[in-house]
Parts: structure tokens; C-alpha cells; sequence
């Protein structure tokens, strides 16, 4: 509808709120998915969180929604009036994809359940992410707790190996909470959407962001099971490589990864070090490993003595490296602009445009991208109703009653 891309032939109807849901429809509109947003008539509540421009007059949405809204169109409707409620199963009639991410129960309470909608369209895909899943695939004993990021975070393993030492669990900055599962529920919804395809079947998509966080997690499990340990926050290093991870630098920190005992021999020599690439301490990764705190203290006495670009110009494509970036660096690096990664949108209200994060996925011959700002609320309301071949007379009586904005 806004976009052309490799997904341009699939309709979604998008309920979604917050991050999780909208960043899993994002993901499909920048492949140029039809995503109709649908929103309460006074918008989702995200547009009310910041941060705003200073000469924003609307104020219709902040840069959290921006950020994840972009490509789609919206559409305002009342679920708790019968008439937006009907409205909303006309739109589901012509879709191949209904995305959700409310607390279990509620859609079954309007009446708009998957059992009840897939009668209507039975090749419907239904996506649903929940903090804890939806009983249809097992019902967790945590099923009607609510859950934002940082529960699945705390909860999904990965903040018990994250932190400073053994005794600080730390959560991770981005909402990975969130955007991991959003990300595992698309390709659900494309793998949902092959078999419909195929069959004229749809089904029912169901991502707990809880597992998704243990799935990014995994290798706590398998530590688990084959050593029987229950790792903790290792810092900045890691269990079972060495070195690999952040070290210091004269004005901030890199990363270097050497997964490999030839990718160590040449940082030893890079570091004009050569007698540690065969050293008793340092020639293999399991002796790295057992003698750790030498070989970071020799590492960091070498980039300890050396900015961030110095180390650059030193082991940029010789080993993994990279300096860690905060928000201007990001801006600053030529990367990040050759690879459209920082896009300028419009913002209603106001005189300047804003930049907002790229699609990270390229297509070489059906390429997405941001052809669209987010949507006002109910921007689109008469275009998407007109498309599903409602007349001016039906949408002004819709307005009438108070379904649709």
C-alpha cells in the first residue's frame, strides 16, 4: 500500500502496541507488507512517550513511535463498539496476517478470537506475542502475568550471564526483550504465510518473548547440560574464548575477537608482540582461556597506550576489531551512511526532518526501505476502508456512531 518489496502481495492487519508487536511489523512493512495499523480513536499509547521535537505544534507521535511506525498506515477504530469491531472483521476478510500482542484472553473477550476470525478467513496467519505465550501452544504458569523487555531479559537467562562479575546481573541496554522476539515472530509469520500459500490454511503464530530470550541465550542450556554449571556474569570476557571481548583503550573501549589460534598469531605480531603467539601461555585458545588475566593484561598494556582510532588503523581488517561507538560516532562513521542505515524522515508539526535507524536487510532485486514517516492517527482510515470497498455513505456512518476516527 506504501511501499514496493518483496513482500508488496501480503496484507496485514497490525493491533500491535508498544515495542515488540510494532517492531515485528515494521520488519515486514520495510519489505513492503501492507501494514494497516489499527489504533484506539485517541492512538496507541506510545505516541504520548518522547522524545519530541522542540517545535513539535502536534505532537501526534515522539521518536519512540517514529521509530518503529514508519511504512505503515493507520487506521482508528473503536474494538468495544460492535460497529468497529464488524469494521475490523471486513478488514481480516481481505488479510493474509493479523498481528497481536495483547494479554491473553482479551481478543476472545471482543468476540475477535483466532478460532472466530479464521471462520471468516480461513487462510488467516494469526500472530500473537505474549510475554509468557498463549496457552493454545502450553499454557505457562506465568500465562497472565504482564511482561515488558526487561522481565523476559531477567527471566529468558540472558541478564544472569551479563554484568561486571559474578554478582551484578546487568540488563542489556537496547530492548532485546522485545526486538528478539519481534524478529522470531516474522519469520514465523513468513513460514505461516509459505503453508497458507501452498494449502489455503491458515494458523495460529505463537512467540512467548521469554523463550525467544533463552533461545538467544542458548548456550546456557547446553552448558548446563553437558557441564552441569550454572554460568554467572563473566564482565567483559568470555567462558570459552580468549581473548574476545572489550579492552581498554586510551580514550574509551574496542572490541577484538580472536575465535582462532591463527587469528591470535596475528594480533601477537600486529601488537609487535610475537613471542606470545607461541608462548606455553598463549599458543592455543584453551591455554588463552586457562591463563585469561596474562593475556588481557598483555593485550591491555598494548591498547591501553592508544586511542580508538590509532587501534583502528592498527587492527582494522587484520583481526575482528572494533571500537565501541556511542550515538555520534554511529552518525560520524561513513559506514553507516554508505549502508543507508541512518534515513531522515518528515515529522508532522514540524519545520525539521528527523533520522531514524535503516533496514538492515538488503535485497539486491527487491529491495525495502522507509518510503513512508509513521502515520498520523487514523491518517488512513478512509483510503483503507475505501480499499476494502466501503462507500463514502457507509465510512460517514461509521464516524456517526463513534466506530471509526
Amino acid at each position: 500500500m506504501f511501499s514496493s518489496g518483496a513482500l508488496s502481495d501480503i496484507r496485514v492487519v497490525d493491533l500491535t502496541q508498544m515495542l515488540a508487536g510494532p517492531f515485528c511489523t515494521q520488519v515486514l512493512a520495510d519489505q513492503g507488507a501492507q501494514v494497516v495499523k489499527v489504533e484506539p480513536l485517541e492512538g496507541e499509547g506510545m505516541r504520548r512517550t518522547g522524545p519530541f521535537l522542540p517545535d513539535d505544534r502536534l505532537r501526534s507521535f515522539g521518536g519512540y513511535f517514529q521509530s518503529v511506525n514508519r511504512n505503515k498506515g493507520s487506521i482508528a477504530l473503536d474494538l468495544k463498539n460492535p460497529e468497529g469491531r464488524q469494521v475490523l472483521k471486513e478488514l481480516v476478510a481481505s488479510a493474509d496476517v493479523l498481528v497481536e500482542n495483547f494479554r491473553g484472553g482479551v481478543m476472545e473477550r471482543l468476540g475477535l478470537s483466532y478460532e472466530e476470525l479464521s471462520q471468516i478467513n480461513p487462510a488467516l496467519v494469526y500472530a500473537a506475542v505474549r510475554g509468557f505465550g498463549d496457552r493454545r501452544s502450553g499454557e505457562s504458569p506465568y500465562y497472565q502475568w504482564p511482561a515488558y523487555d526487561v522481565v523476559a531479559q531477567a527471566m529468558g537467562g540472558i541478564m544472569g550471564i551479563t554484568g561486571p562479575d559474578e554478582h551484578s546481573p546487568t540488563k542489556i541496554g537496547p530492548g532485546v526483550g522485545d526486538t528478539v522476539p519481534a524478529l522470531m515472530l516474522a519469520i514465523g509469520i513468513l513460514s505461516a504465510v509459505h503453508h497458507a500459500r501452498r494449502t489455503g490454511q491458515g494458523q495460529f503464530v505463537d512467540v512467548s518473548m521469554v523463550d525467544c530470550v533463552l533461545a538467544l541465550t542458548e548456550r546456557i542450556v547446553y552448558q548446563h547440560s553437558y557441564q552441569g554449571s550454572s554460568p554467572k556474569p563473566e564482565g567483559n570476557r568470555h567462558p570459552l574464548l580468549c581473548p574476545f571481548g572489550l579492552f581498554l583503550a586510551k580514550d574509551g573501549w574496542v572490541s577484538i575477537a580472536c575465535a582462532t589460534d591463527a587469528l591470535w598469531r596475528k594480533l601477537a605480531h600486529a601488537m609487535g608482540r610475537p613471542e606470545l603467539a607461541e608462548s606455553a601461555e598463549c599458543a592455543t585458545n584453551a591455554a588463552r582461556v586457562e591463563h585469561a588475566d596474562f593475556v588481557i593484561r598483555a593485550l591491555e598494556a598494548f591498547t591501553s597506550q592508544r586511542t580508538k582510532d590509532e587501534l583502528k588503523g592498527i587492527l582494522g581488517g587484520v583481526v575482528p576489531f572494533g571500537p565501541v561507538y556511542t550515538a555520534e560516532d554511529v552518525f560520524e562513521d561513513a559506514h553507516f551512511h554508505k549502508r543507508d542505515m541512518l534515513v531522515e524522515v518528515d515529522h508532522p508539526g514540524s519545520d525539521h526532518r528527523v533520522t531514524i535507524a535503516g533496514v538492515p536487510i538488503k535485497l539486491s532485486r527487491t529491495p525495502g526501505g522507509i518510503a513512508r514517516r509513521a502515520p498520523m492517527v487514523g491518517e488512513d482510515t478512509d483510503h483503507v476502508l475505501r480499499s476494502i470497498g466501503m462507500t463514502a455513505d457507509r465510512i460517514q456512518e461509521l464516524r456517526a456512531t463513534g466506530a471509526v476516527g
